[in-house]
């Protein structure tokens, strides 16, 4: 003695919601997505300490592409960090030639998290020719 409109409408709602979920819901984000975005956040709020090239590196990855690795140390707050940056995306706003070891270079880093940091983006170059 159940009323066929009411399931009619609950089943049809259902779909109408599954639908809009699946329309509506954000990609997921791929990994250069992710890093790019990091990027543009520490342009914004990262601080800028002097820091050093140690090595530039360049090898192939799983998907048979070249990566290039910026290695670089900086101090902050009486701490030391060696960090590397992938350049990959970026080679077209640096020199990788005039990259040398003892390169003096700017850091941008993340505040609350020092050891999150990057010396090229798109708006802001801090390695020194």
């Amino acid at each position: 003695m159940t009323p066929w409109p009411l399931y009619a409408f609950v089943v049809g709602g259902a779909i109408v919601l599954l639908a809009a979920y699946f329309l509506l819901r954000s990609k997921p984000k791929t990994p250069e997505d992710l890093e790019r975005e990091r990027r543009e956040w520490l342009d914004r709020v990262g601080r800028i300490t002097d820091g050093t090239v140690i090595d530039v590196q360049e090898f192939r990855t799983n998907e048979h592409r070249a990566a290039t690795l910026l290695i670089f140390q900086y101090d902050v707050a009486g701490v030391s960090y060696e960090a590397s940056q992938d350049v990959t995306y970026l080679r077209q706003r640096i020199n990788l030639h005039s990259c040398r070891l003892g390169l003096p270079t700017s850091v941008r880093y993340d505040p609350q998290n020092p050891g999150n940091s990057i010396v090229v983006s798109e708006r802001w170059m801090g390695l020194r020719q």
